[in-house]
């Protein structure tokens, strides 16, 4: 309806003085060597813009980043000069879907609106502004410390994870550094912007609520329209999956309700449970038409007795889930291509459920249109994180108005399964002694226990609302209690071995994560460190983390001999961080239904570092990736320690029940079988079993050279009765032996002696070489088969079969 003209073209940037209202003209605060103006992208940022035009260098190698915090300390100015034609419509808006983040908005001198919340949209009738010709558009930018940095003094200072102040500003929190991330504070245009010249009706939000009952989906469609004409009522006609309903909106009302019952509707199920159908709703209002693809399911939240479990369409789901963080300092440079390929690295890797983390973005439409194609359910946190946040003017309107668009927005999909108001700040404030530093200032609670439960009530009472995480349910109870809800547990990286993910019960482990270095051609183009040292320069710049290397130090002291090379402890910490989440994961699928989810911290990274990541800064996989496809794999057999034995627990989250012949054995490390206990697998659907390993399987004869496998079809699980430091590994011998593929190569390695956790890194070879899997463990006389896709014929198959290309932890221990 109407006409809508993107504003793209022809902008420029320059620095201004760092008042928050700016006056027209004010000298530059940029630094010598910077132009007056400079080309600029919409959207995109002022970070973005520089790099372009070669003034700075790029902020993800070595440590260029800490030249660059003058750009959030300046005020920026964005201008454009576009032509216009008045069109005969009644209205003509500017449309803002994303400014960053406190801006003045100006129209040929005229000041036509002001800003203050990256995470919401702004509309602004400029009909009183604009006129035919030519026409100058600005929006200035104030310095987003600046601002923040002034409520702060106002409000008075709140206690938070980082002395950044990101509360007092409705930013993308990270953009102020984390224990991950770059300081990189942005400002500009990061979403489009346009004018939309309408007339009559404009349909302003859709809200399709969707609930099931007795075989039938009933959808009710909340339509909010504007209108040019106060004194005319609207109809409203939706359509949905065959069926149209109709409603007239009175005069003088904004909105109205249209119900659609859909008789045997194709449910929506998360991946791994069912289809994920999608049927087209069509909203007409006057002249104008709002279409979306939306999904008919149900979404339940069980708590009795402390439980934390997801229910979709009324079967219990097991939540396989990952963390995630904006996948870009610089948002604009993440499309719906690489939202693609990261989403689809989570599916490959077994997970059904994905979590917005509260420190970033509400993600962009293309996101959670992919998730509701993909079946990847999302945890959607509100944007607060790891502080205490004020409850006074002017944030708690910022808040309230960036939640009911938020909530309004994300209704249509599908894949939305929960709302989170925060992360960690419920904890901080019981746990990290913020009462005595607040006194007696607010902190966030009234957001999180009042406003935002009242908002997702009010516009989306289909979903659940849960406080924070972690959060026991009460504020009477500890929030991080394993026992109540959802935990996060963070001793273990911090403090403790990995092995002790084992002493938690938690009912949901929403976050829990290993470190490990990026892949090796991901720090070698970042880095420029000659050599690679883990504590080189560069290398101590990527990690972000406090005492970061010295707890991956920690973490790998129980269980290897000391790396004496950068090769062998980028090699070990990798492994570290994958056989840390895999036990962690594994524990956690044994407890189902107890425990009804594992939530990794974290799938993807914002640049190039040293992180929790499966998924580096560049999009390489990990060892951690292949370690949890095989954690979250539909059936696991996985091994654990029950009532001071040893017990198998075989986990079938398929919809069909798993049958099968199970042969535990204990086995030497030449292979030899020691003792055997045949299982017999059936396991119902969507269930887990455990059976006892009898002692003469579970006891070794001699812990430092035996190993137990427990073997079901394709399914494996191994046990170790010691860490490899303390294990007799043999030195490896192996046959390997490559050969030419369409797209790649074949790397096939038949073991003579055990090889525990083989791994290729082909991208040491070539950096866009890719294999498809790694962390394997052969006994001897096995074989495995790798698959290298894009190696070039520059690639030296002679260096692919020898270290530190091919890998195994024999290497390390036997040494």
């Amino acid at each position: 309806m109407g006409l809508r003209r993107a504003l793209h073209e022809s902008w420029t940037v320059r620095a201004v003085d760092g008042d928050p209202h700016p006056p027209a003209r004010s000298p530059s605060t940029a630094p010598a060597g910077v132009p007056a103006t400079v080309p600029a992208t919409v959207p995109g940022c002022v970070h973005t813009d520089l790099l372009a035009a070669g003034l700075i260098a790029d902020p993800y190698l070595d440590d260029n980043e800490t030249r660059l915090t003058w750009i959030g300390r300046t005020a920026w100015r964005y201008e454009t000069v576009f032509d216009w034609a008045p069109t005969g419509h009644e209205r003509t808006d500017l449309v803002c879907e994303g400014l960053d983040t406190v801006a003045v908005i100006e129209l040929n001198g005229h000041r036509i609106g002001e800003t203050a919340n990256m995470h919401r949209s702004y509309r602004f009738d400029v009909a009183g502004a604009l006129h035919a010709g030519e026409n100058r558009l600005s929006v200035t930018f104030a310095s987003p410390y600046a601002y923040a940095e002034r409520l702060r003094a106002e409000l008075g200072d709140r206690p938070g994870a980082y002395t950044e102040p990101y509360p007092f500003i409705r930013k993308m929190a990270c953009n102020f550094g984390w224990d991950w991330g770059p300081t990189l504070v942005t400002s500009g245009i990061w979403r489009p912007i346009g004018l939309h010249a309408w007339s009559g009706t404009r349909i302003d939000e859709v809200r399709p609520l969707v609930s099931l009952r007795d075989g039938a989906a009933r959808v009710d469609v909340h339509v909010r329209v504007e209108s040019t004409d106060a004194a005319a009522p609207t109809e409203v006609t939706a359509s949905l999956a065959g069926v149209t309903g109709r409603t007239v909106i009175p005069a003088g009302r904004p909105d109205g309700v249209i119900t659609i019952q859909v008789p045997d509707p194709a449910l929506w199920w998360p991946r791994g449970y069912g289809e994920q159908p999608l049927h087209e709703l069509v909203v007409t209002a006057g002249d104008d038409t709002w279409r979306r693809d939306v999904g008919l399911r149900e979404v339940r939240l069980g708590t009795e007795d402390g439980a934390f479990t997801l229910a979709v369409n009324g079967v219990d789901v097991f939540m396989r889930g990952v963390n995630w963080i904006p996948d870009d300092c610089f948002p604009t440079r993440v499309g719906r291509d690489r939202y693609a390929a990261r989403l689809a690295q989570a599916c490959e890797a077994g997970v059904n459920l994905v979590r917005v983390w509260g420190g970033g973005l509400y993600e962009s439409e293309d996101f959670y249109d992919l998730c509701d194609r993909l079946g990847l359910m999302v945890w959607q946190d509100f944007a607060f994180a790891c502080a205490a946040y004020p409850e006074e003017e002017p944030i708690r309107t910022e808040v309230e108005a960036e939640a009911r668009e938020q909530v309004a927005r994300l209704t249509p999909h599908p894949s939305l399964v929960l709302w989170c108001g925060n992360n960690e700040n419920l904890q901080g404030h019981a746990e990290w002694g913020w009462p005595e530093r607040l006194e007696g200032r607010s902190w966030g609670a009234g957001f999180y226990l009042e406003t935002l439960p009242r908002i997702v009530a009010e516009l989306d009472p289909t979903r659940p609302y849960w406080p924070g995480s972690p959060y026991s349910g009460s504020m009477d109870l500890p929030p991080n209690d394993p026992a109540h809800g959802t935990t996060h547990i963070w001793d273990v990286w911090n403090q403790r071995d990995y092995t002790a993910y084992r002493d938690y019960r938690p009912r949901l482990a929403a976050e829990f994560g290993f470190q490990a270095p990026a892949a090796y051609a991901t720090v070698r183009r970042a880095v420029g460190d000659d050599p690679l040292r883990p504590d080189s320069p560069g290398m101590l710049h990527h990690q972000k983390a406090a005492d970061g290397d010295l707890k991956l130090a920690a973490g790998l002291k129980p269980h290897f001999p000391p790396p004496e090379t950068f090769d062998d402890w980028h090699y070990l910490t990798q492994v570290n961080q994958a056989r840390a989440i895999r036990l962690g994961v594994e524990h956690f699928r044994s407890l189902w239904p107890y425990c009804a989810g594992s939530v990794v911290w974290q799938l993807n990274d914002c640049w190039p570092v040293t992180s929790w990541s499966a998924v580096d800064g560049d999009g390489r996989r990990k060892p951690l990736f292949h370690a949890l496809r095989r954690a979250y794999a539909d059936r696991l057999l996985t091994v654990q320690p029950r009532d001071g034995g040893l017990a198998l627990a075989a986990v079938n989250d398929t919809g069909r029940p798993w049958r099968a012949r199970a042969l535990a054995v204990r086995h030497a490390f030449d292979g030899s079988a020691l003792a055997t206990q045949p299982l017999h697998l059936d396991v119902p659907p969507r269930a887990v079993v455990t059976l006892a390993l009898d002692a003469p399987v579970a006891e070794p004869g001699d812990p430092a050279g035996e190993l137990i496998a427990v073997c079901a079809g394709e399914e494996r699980a191994l046990w170790f009765f010691a860490p490899d430091r303390d294990l007799r590994l043999p030195e490896p011998r192996y046959d390997a032996v490559t050969e030419r593929t369409p797209g790649g190569l074949l790397l096939t390695v038949t073991a003579h002696t055990l090889l525990r956790d083989l791994t290729v890194f082909p991208d040491r070879l070539d950096p866009t070489a890719e294999v498809d899997d790694q962390l394997v463990t052969l006994l001897p006389g096995e074989r495995a088969r790798f698959h290298v896709s894009a190696a070039g014929p520059q690639v030296d198959e002679r260096a692919l079969v020898r270290a530190p290309v091919l890998r195994c932890v024999n290497d390390v221990a036997a040494r």
